[in-house]
């Protein structure tokens, strides 16, 4: 842990009396006081569907081999992420409602920010990405296997990945630079900037205004890009003659802009809303961490016929080995 008082000449006169945090007490979902047990099952419920539907996903694009092209490259990356983003946060919160800890470490605690952040800034990347190659599909089909070619593909996920976590290490740092000497309950389930940085025995206004600016420039960057890609795909698809086409057409990106709601919805809601309230802040970051991740499995295969079918071959494969 970063210490900022090395003597006490060096301490500003309200941190005198104080000592650095090494723990923080994290309270939970406000105003759920005898649902712990529901709340757990339903958290263990949406985690182990998450894991489970997104490794399915995951190991079914790396045995199918018709399914080894850029979009499910990306897709099967975006299962990695559906797989590590909640367990960043659930694991503790399943402890928390099992009334074992209601503690977590100050290196605990930013570990969570960094690793939220980094992943939450290569969602945003990767999401971009994958309506750039959508882009690519269906405005410029003769030239999508020469502009999606292997080395571009690689190149964009090694970027997102790393975006993410210079992003990540950014805001982490920003955050626990400042002094932690005084209140030690975090409003939340969870280490996150919002609940952590009032915690701070110092002046949080800059860090406030840079790493909230950094977030939503992140953010909106990214959805401008996704959104000036889309307008360029809809312009196509309504060029397309017959119907069959247009729904073709239309029926690849359909998933892809239901996560991006599901994505972007509680970044709007937590991050750039003026006012802020603890339990919905809470019921959003739950949708955020625990239910969007379970929901994406379900979203890419019930819209996408080619994953289905790889599917049920890998999951008549499992059958047939498991009754062996």
């Amino acid at each position: 842990m970063l210490l900022y008082c090395f003597s006490r000449t060096m301490c500003p006169l309200s941190m005198r009396n104080y000592t650095s945090v090494i723990e923080f007490i994290l309270l939970g979902i406000p105003n759920t006081q005898g649902l712990e047990d529901m709340i757990f099952v339903v958290f263990l419920t949406f985690y182990t569907f998450s894991l489970l539907g997104n490794l399915l996903i995951f190991l079914t694009i790396l045995a199918s081999s018709n399914l080894h092209t850029p979009m499910y490259f990306f897709l099967a990356n975006l299962s990695v992420f559906d797989i590590l983003f909640p367990s960043v946060n659930s694991p503790k919160m399943m402890v928390f409602l099992l009334g074992q800890s209601y503690t977590i470490s100050y290196q605990g605690c930013a570990s969570q920010v960094f690793f939220y952040h980094t992943l939450g800034g290569t969602e945003c990347f990767l999401y971009t990405v994958m309506a750039y190659d959508r882009f690519v599909a269906i405005c410029h089909p003769m030239r999508y296997t020469i502009i999606m070619n292997p080395k571009l593909c690689f190149g964009l996920t090694l970027g997102t990945w790393l975006g993410g976590c210079v992003h990540g290490s950014f805001l982490t740092f920003l955050t626990f630079r400042l002094p932690y000497c005084g209140p030690n309950q975090v409003h939340s389930f969870f280490c996150d900037i919002p609940m952590v940085l009032p915690l701070a025995c110092a002046d949080t206004s800059l860090a406030q205004m840079v790493s909230f600016t950094n977030v939503g420039v992140v953010a909106l960057l990214c959805f401008i890009l996704i959104l000036t890609s889309y307008m360029h795909i809809i312009f196509s698809i309504l060029k397309i003659r017959s119907s069959e086409g247009r729904h073709r057409a239309f029926s690849t990106c359909s998933a892809h802009l239901v996560s991006i709601l599901l994505a972007y919805g509680p970044v709007i809601l937590v991050y750039l809303k003026p006012a802020s309230s603890l339990w919905l802040d809470a019921a959003v970051q739950v949708l955020n961490n625990v239910v969007t991740p379970s929901l994406n499995p379900v979203i890419y295969s019930l819209r996408n016929k080619d994953v289905k079918l790889a599917l049920q071959k890998v999951l008549g494969q499992m059958t047939c080995l498991a009754g062996l």
